[in-house]
Protein backbone atom coordinates (compact mmCIF):
# COMPACT_ATOMS: atom_id res chain seq x y z
CA UNK A 1 0.00 0.00 0.00
CA UNK A 2 1.28 3.45 -0.93
CA UNK A 3 2.26 5.60 2.05
CA UNK A 4 1.74 9.36 2.36
CA UNK A 5 5.45 10.22 2.59
CA UNK A 6 6.36 8.05 -0.37
CA UNK A 7 3.65 9.79 -2.43
CA UNK A 8 4.93 13.23 -1.39
CA UNK A 9 8.56 12.25 -2.11
CA UNK A 10 7.68 10.92 -5.55
CA UNK A 11 5.55 13.99 -6.31
CA UNK A 12 8.45 16.32 -5.46
CA UNK A 13 10.83 14.31 -7.65
CA UNK A 14 8.32 14.30 -10.50
CA UNK A 15 7.59 18.02 -10.26
CA UNK A 16 11.28 18.96 -10.06
CA UNK A 17 12.68 16.73 -12.77
CA UNK A 18 9.81 16.84 -15.28
CA UNK A 19 10.35 20.50 -16.16
CA UNK A 20 13.85 21.42 -15.01
CA UNK A 21 16.29 20.38 -17.80
CA UNK A 22 17.90 17.55 -15.82
CA UNK A 23 15.96 14.45 -17.03
CA UNK A 24 13.28 12.99 -14.78
CA UNK A 25 13.70 9.42 -16.05
CA UNK A 26 17.46 9.56 -15.62
CA UNK A 27 17.21 10.74 -12.02
CA UNK A 28 14.65 8.09 -11.09
CA UNK A 29 16.95 5.36 -12.43
CA UNK A 30 19.98 6.74 -10.60
CA UNK A 31 18.13 7.09 -7.31
CA UNK A 32 17.01 3.50 -7.61
CA UNK A 33 20.31 2.00 -8.83
CA UNK A 34 22.91 3.96 -6.86
CA UNK A 35 21.11 5.26 -3.77
CA UNK A 36 18.77 2.32 -3.39
CA UNK A 37 15.76 4.64 -3.02
CA UNK A 38 12.41 3.12 -3.89
CA UNK A 39 11.15 5.15 -6.85
CA UNK A 40 8.41 2.75 -7.83
CA UNK A 41 5.06 3.96 -6.58
CA UNK A 42 3.21 1.79 -9.07
CA UNK A 43 1.51 2.67 -12.37
CA UNK A 44 -1.44 4.37 -10.65
CA UNK A 45 0.80 6.89 -8.87
CA UNK A 46 2.75 7.42 -12.12
CA UNK A 47 -0.46 8.29 -13.95
CA UNK A 48 -1.68 10.71 -11.30
CA UNK A 49 1.67 12.48 -10.89
CA UNK A 50 1.76 13.09 -14.64
CA UNK A 51 -1.74 14.55 -14.34
CA UNK A 52 -0.34 16.90 -11.69
CA UNK A 53 2.49 18.09 -13.92
CA UNK A 54 0.03 18.64 -16.77
CA UNK A 55 -2.03 20.83 -14.44
CA UNK A 56 1.09 22.94 -13.84
CA UNK A 57 1.53 23.53 -17.59
CA UNK A 58 -2.18 24.37 -17.93
CA UNK A 59 -1.94 26.97 -15.15
CA UNK A 60 1.18 28.72 -16.47
CA UNK A 61 0.08 28.69 -20.12
CA UNK A 62 -3.69 28.58 -19.66
CA UNK A 63 -4.37 31.13 -22.41
CA UNK A 64 -2.24 29.22 -24.92
CA UNK A 65 -3.73 25.87 -23.86
CA UNK A 66 -7.27 27.20 -24.22
CA UNK A 67 -6.36 28.60 -27.64
CA UNK A 68 -4.94 25.22 -28.71
CA UNK A 69 -8.12 23.40 -27.64
CA UNK A 70 -10.47 25.94 -29.22
CA UNK A 71 -8.54 26.29 -32.47
CA UNK A 72 -8.03 22.54 -32.65
CA UNK A 73 -11.78 21.97 -32.62
CA UNK A 74 -12.35 24.76 -35.16
CA UNK A 75 -9.57 23.34 -37.33
CA UNK A 76 -11.36 20.00 -37.54
CA UNK A 77 -14.72 21.65 -38.27
CA UNK A 78 -13.31 23.94 -40.97
CA UNK A 79 -11.33 21.06 -42.44
CA UNK A 80 -14.50 18.99 -42.85
CA UNK A 81 -16.34 21.95 -44.39
CA UNK A 82 -13.44 22.50 -46.78
CA UNK A 83 -13.48 18.87 -47.91
CA UNK A 84 -17.24 18.98 -48.47
CA UNK A 85 -17.30 22.27 -50.36
CA UNK A 86 -13.90 23.79 -51.18
CA UNK A 87 -15.34 26.68 -53.17
CA UNK A 88 -17.60 28.14 -50.50
CA UNK A 89 -15.43 27.25 -47.49
CA UNK A 90 -11.88 28.51 -48.10
CA UNK A 91 -9.42 27.10 -45.58
CA UNK A 92 -7.81 29.78 -43.41
CA UNK A 93 -4.48 29.45 -41.59
CA UNK A 94 -3.90 32.19 -39.02
CA UNK A 95 -1.47 32.46 -36.09
CA UNK A 96 -3.41 30.55 -33.42
CA UNK A 97 -4.32 27.80 -35.85
CA UNK A 98 -0.72 27.58 -37.05
CA UNK A 99 0.37 26.88 -33.47
CA UNK A 100 -2.06 23.95 -33.29
CA UNK A 101 -0.62 22.45 -36.46
CA UNK A 102 2.95 22.98 -35.24
CA UNK A 103 2.20 21.16 -31.97
CA UNK A 104 0.59 18.28 -33.90
CA UNK A 105 3.53 18.04 -36.31
CA UNK A 106 6.00 17.96 -33.42
CA UNK A 107 3.97 15.24 -31.68
CA UNK A 108 4.14 12.72 -34.56
CA UNK A 109 7.89 11.92 -34.45
CA UNK A 110 7.74 12.03 -30.65
CA UNK A 111 5.10 9.30 -30.59
CA UNK A 112 6.90 7.12 -33.14
CA UNK A 113 10.31 7.42 -31.51
CA UNK A 114 8.85 7.12 -28.02
CA UNK A 115 7.33 3.74 -28.88
CA UNK A 116 10.64 2.63 -30.40
CA UNK A 117 12.60 3.63 -27.29
CA UNK A 118 10.10 1.90 -25.00
CA UNK A 119 10.26 -1.28 -27.07
CA UNK A 120 14.01 -1.55 -27.62
CA UNK A 121 15.98 0.78 -25.34
CA UNK A 122 14.00 1.37 -22.14
CA UNK A 123 14.99 -1.89 -20.44
CA UNK A 124 18.66 -1.35 -21.29
CA UNK A 125 18.78 2.06 -19.62
CA UNK A 126 16.59 1.03 -16.67
CA UNK A 127 19.40 -1.23 -15.47
CA UNK A 128 22.41 0.78 -16.65
CA UNK A 129 23.78 3.68 -14.61
CA UNK A 130 26.61 3.92 -17.14
CA UNK A 131 24.12 4.45 -19.96
CA UNK A 132 22.27 7.14 -17.99
CA UNK A 133 25.62 8.75 -17.13
CA UNK A 134 26.48 9.01 -20.83
CA UNK A 135 23.11 10.51 -21.76
CA UNK A 136 23.28 12.99 -18.87
CA UNK A 137 26.63 14.14 -20.27
CA UNK A 138 24.88 14.60 -23.64
CA UNK A 139 22.32 16.79 -21.86
CA UNK A 140 25.19 18.65 -20.21
CA UNK A 141 26.78 19.36 -23.61
CA UNK A 142 23.48 20.57 -25.07
CA UNK A 143 22.77 22.95 -22.20
CA UNK A 144 26.28 24.38 -22.15
CA UNK A 145 26.15 24.84 -25.93
CA UNK A 146 22.94 26.86 -25.59
CA UNK A 147 24.85 29.93 -24.41
CA UNK A 148 26.75 29.94 -27.73
CA UNK A 149 23.61 29.94 -29.88
CA UNK A 150 22.92 33.32 -31.54
CA UNK A 151 19.83 35.13 -30.28
CA UNK A 152 16.83 34.09 -32.37
CA UNK A 153 13.83 36.18 -33.32
CA UNK A 154 11.32 33.64 -34.61
CA UNK A 155 7.91 33.50 -32.96
CA UNK A 156 4.95 31.47 -34.16
CA UNK A 157 4.43 33.89 -37.07
CA UNK A 158 7.88 33.27 -38.56
CA UNK A 159 8.49 29.69 -37.41
CA UNK A 160 7.95 26.99 -40.02
CA UNK A 161 6.40 23.54 -39.89
CA UNK A 162 9.86 22.17 -40.62
CA UNK A 163 11.06 23.86 -37.42
CA UNK A 164 8.27 22.14 -35.50
CA UNK A 165 9.18 18.77 -37.01
CA UNK A 166 12.84 19.21 -36.01
CA UNK A 167 11.91 20.01 -32.40
CA UNK A 168 9.52 17.04 -32.39
CA UNK A 169 12.30 14.70 -33.53
CA UNK A 170 14.50 15.97 -30.70
CA UNK A 171 11.65 15.42 -28.24
CA UNK A 172 11.38 11.85 -29.51
CA UNK A 173 15.10 11.30 -28.92
CA UNK A 174 14.64 12.75 -25.42
CA UNK A 175 12.48 9.77 -24.45
CA UNK A 176 15.83 8.03 -23.87
CA UNK A 177 16.48 8.20 -20.09
CA UNK A 178 19.08 10.81 -19.20
CA UNK A 179 18.33 13.20 -22.06
CA UNK A 180 16.25 16.09 -20.78
CA UNK A 181 13.05 16.64 -22.73
CA UNK A 182 12.60 20.28 -21.72
CA UNK A 183 16.31 21.06 -22.10
CA UNK A 184 16.84 19.41 -25.47
CA UNK A 185 13.66 20.78 -27.07
CA UNK A 186 14.33 24.30 -25.81
CA UNK A 187 17.89 24.18 -27.16
CA UNK A 188 16.60 22.74 -30.46
CA UNK A 189 14.14 25.62 -30.76
CA UNK A 190 16.84 28.18 -30.02
CA UNK A 191 19.15 26.53 -32.57
CA UNK A 192 16.33 26.81 -35.11
CA UNK A 193 16.16 30.56 -34.54
CA UNK A 194 13.30 30.66 -32.03
CA UNK A 195 13.10 33.58 -29.66
CA UNK A 196 14.01 32.32 -26.17
CA UNK A 197 10.56 32.85 -24.68
CA UNK A 198 8.92 31.16 -27.67
CA UNK A 199 11.40 28.27 -27.58
CA UNK A 200 10.53 27.37 -24.01
CA UNK A 201 6.81 28.01 -24.51
CA UNK A 202 6.76 25.68 -27.52
CA UNK A 203 8.74 23.13 -25.52
CA UNK A 204 6.12 23.11 -22.77
CA UNK A 205 3.15 23.12 -25.13
CA UNK A 206 4.41 20.09 -27.07
CA UNK A 207 4.93 18.35 -23.74
CA UNK A 208 1.14 18.27 -23.28
CA UNK A 209 0.35 15.65 -25.96
CA UNK A 210 3.61 13.81 -25.13
CA UNK A 211 2.83 13.52 -21.41
CA UNK A 212 -0.88 12.97 -22.04
CA UNK A 213 -0.16 10.19 -24.54
CA UNK A 214 2.28 8.41 -22.22
CA UNK A 215 -0.22 8.80 -19.37
CA UNK A 216 -3.04 7.36 -21.45
CA UNK A 217 -0.97 4.29 -22.34
CA UNK A 218 -0.23 3.75 -18.65
CA UNK A 219 -3.87 4.28 -17.70
CA UNK A 220 -4.91 1.41 -19.96
CA UNK A 221 -2.68 -0.94 -17.96
CA UNK A 222 -3.53 0.43 -14.50
CA UNK A 223 -5.59 -1.16 -11.74
CA UNK A 224 -7.58 1.50 -9.87
CA UNK A 225 -8.75 -0.78 -7.06
CA UNK A 226 -6.31 0.68 -4.51
CA UNK A 227 -7.95 4.11 -4.74
CA UNK A 228 -11.01 2.79 -2.94
CA UNK A 229 -9.30 2.29 0.41
CA UNK A 230 -6.21 4.49 0.13
CA UNK A 231 -7.07 7.56 -1.92
CA UNK A 232 -5.48 10.30 0.25
CA UNK A 233 -1.79 9.76 -0.74
CA UNK A 234 -2.72 9.85 -4.42
CA UNK A 235 -4.65 13.10 -4.09
CA UNK A 236 -1.81 14.70 -2.11
CA UNK A 237 0.64 13.46 -4.75
CA UNK A 238 -1.29 15.18 -7.54
CA UNK A 239 -1.42 18.48 -5.62
CA UNK A 240 2.27 18.40 -4.67
CA UNK A 241 3.45 17.49 -8.19
CA UNK A 242 1.33 20.30 -9.65
CA UNK A 243 2.64 22.86 -7.12
CA UNK A 244 6.29 21.86 -7.52
CA UNK A 245 5.91 21.68 -11.31
CA UNK A 246 4.40 25.18 -11.39
CA UNK A 247 7.28 26.59 -9.30
CA UNK A 248 9.83 24.89 -11.57
CA UNK A 249 8.30 26.28 -14.76
CA UNK A 250 8.32 29.80 -13.32
CA UNK A 251 11.93 29.36 -12.17
CA UNK A 252 13.02 28.06 -15.55
CA UNK A 253 11.38 30.97 -17.36
CA UNK A 254 13.24 33.43 -15.14
CA UNK A 255 16.59 31.65 -15.58
CA UNK A 256 16.19 31.62 -19.34
CA UNK A 257 15.35 35.31 -19.30
CA UNK A 258 18.50 36.01 -17.27
CA UNK A 259 20.70 33.85 -19.54
CA UNK A 260 21.32 31.28 -16.79
CA UNK A 261 19.65 28.34 -18.52
CA UNK A 262 23.01 26.68 -19.15
CA UNK A 263 23.72 26.44 -15.40
CA UNK A 264 21.80 23.17 -15.35
CA UNK A 265 24.44 21.81 -17.74
CA UNK A 266 27.06 21.91 -14.99
CA UNK A 267 24.73 19.99 -12.70
CA UNK A 268 24.03 17.34 -15.35
CA UNK A 269 27.76 17.06 -16.00
CA UNK A 270 28.54 16.39 -12.34
CA UNK A 271 25.70 13.86 -11.96
CA UNK A 272 26.67 12.21 -15.25
CA UNK A 273 30.26 11.70 -14.09
CA UNK A 274 29.05 10.34 -10.73
CA UNK A 275 26.76 7.91 -12.58
CA UNK A 276 29.62 6.74 -14.81
CA UNK A 277 31.96 6.23 -11.87
CA UNK A 278 29.23 4.58 -9.82
CA UNK A 279 28.34 2.28 -12.68
CA UNK A 280 31.95 1.19 -13.11
CA UNK A 281 32.59 0.64 -9.40
CA UNK A 282 29.29 -0.88 -8.24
Amino acid sequence: MLGMWQAIWMAIVQGLTEFLPISSSGHLILMSQILGINTDGGPLLEVLLHVGTLVAVFIVYWQDVWSLIKEGVLLIIDGVKYLINKKNNPFKMYTERKMVVMVLIASVPTAIMGLFVEAFLQDIFMSSTIGVGVTLLVTCALLLASQKIPVGHKTVEKATFRDALAVGIVQGIATIPGISRSGSTTVAGMAGGFEKAFAIKFSFLISIPAIAGATLLTMLKTDYAELAGNWAPYVVGVVVSAAVGYACIRTLLQLLKNNKFHYFGYYCGVVGVIALVGGLIL
